[in-house]
């Protein structure tokens, strides 16, 4: 899965290249989104004092300059990453083809392996990979942010603590995260079975397609309601986690303003504060809680590897001599 994208002559430039630009896209828009932090505290302040108009549309015009390339950054990271994940797919699938025409004997749901699960694995992967690292970025950037922000707010019994909002996004995050995997633990077990149960329902289907003989209408029935009892399990799975999920989304967009609420009634900070702070806030939280909002896609995720390893356990490691392929870029 890896060695064929990153330790091929082939692919090196795609996927060294490739990786390096999708990653200056991705720094460039987390320092867009430290610089519309800054912006924030200033527009609010005026918003607040609400006699300065020139001074308003200045800062209109400052968002947008901070916006415009942001959104063009955002969009050529989406159209490159689809590329990138594509050409690893490519890379995959070639890597594969040659043992698979040439294994000695049919391997379960190797169609499907080659066909869908590398274009989920390397678009999964190319979505989780650049995410984890705008949520790394994210933090190196806004930690600092939220550190100096704390020492602007009140907290009767956080104030002897340096850097109260830090430790309380990292500690919430790590709770949560913790909770989710509880909740979570057994979705790409169940993932995993039901992508083999569907396996074996589209392959009878396909054998149909092509002889009809093989539609038997009692054993289709039958094949389908065997995938009932795996689906209502996952649909129960699901709706535990985001039921929890949900809830803490809300409590965590109201927290930071409940432990700044004293400090802006009591006139210690500006609505321009209380804003960056709680934009500062959302993101360090976001950083942390990467793992949480991105569950039920890594559960998936790890679902494909499970099945990618399996297939190549039985494809590569057990028939490591296959015929030559003519690779197309």
């Amino acid at each position: 899965m890896l060695k064929s994208f990153f330790r091929t002559k082939q692919w090196a430039l795609w996927a060294w290249g490739g990786l390096l630009i999708l990653m200056v896209l991705v720094m460039f828009q987390v320092e867009m989104t430290v610089q519309l932090n800054k912006w924030y505290e200033a527009f609010y302040n005026i918003l607040q004092a609400a006699k300065d108009e020139k001074a308003f549309w200045q800062k209109m015009v400052e968002f947008l300059y901070i916006a415009i390339p942001y959104i063009f950054a955002a969009i050529a990271s989406s159209y490159f990453a689809k590329h990138y994940a594509f050409r690893w797919r490519q890379a995959i699938t070639f890597y594969y083809l040659p043992y698979w025409s040439s294994h000695p004997s049919n391997i379960e749901g190797a169609s499907q392996r080659i066909q869908e699960d590398t274009y989920q694995f390397a678009n999964a992967l190319e979505s989780l990979g650049l995410g984890l690292f705008r949520s790394v970025l994210t933090l190196i950037a806004f930690i600092p942010i939220l550190w100096m922000l704390s020492s602007k707010i009140t907290i009767p019994w956080l104030a002897q603590i340096p850097g109260s909002l830090v430790w309380i996004a990292m500690l919430t995050s790590l709770g949560a995260m913790i909770i989710s995997f509880v909740v979570g633990i057994k979705l790409p077990g169940l993932e995993y079975t039901n992508q083999k149960i569907e396996a074996t329902y589209r392959k009878h289907l396909v054998y149909s397609e092509d002889d009809k003989s093989y539609a038997n209408l009692p054993v289709m029935a039958d094949l389908f309601l065997g995938l009932r009892p795996n689906y209502f399990r996952l649909f129960n799975h699901y709706t535990y986690f985001s039921l929890w999920s949900n809830i803490y989304g809300q409590l965590m967009m109201i927290l930071p303003y409940l432990m700044m609420a004293p400090s802006l009634f009591g006139g210690v900070i500006t609505l321009g504060v209380i804003t960056q702070t709680g934009n500062a806030f959302g993101r360090v939280n976001e950083g942390f809680g990467f793992f949480i909002d991105r569950w039920t896609d890594i559960t998936k995720f790890l679902s494909v590897i499970k099945r990618l390893r399996e297939f190549e356990s039985h494809l590569i490691h057990q028939h490591p001599n296959p015929q030559s392929v003519v690779e197309h870029q």
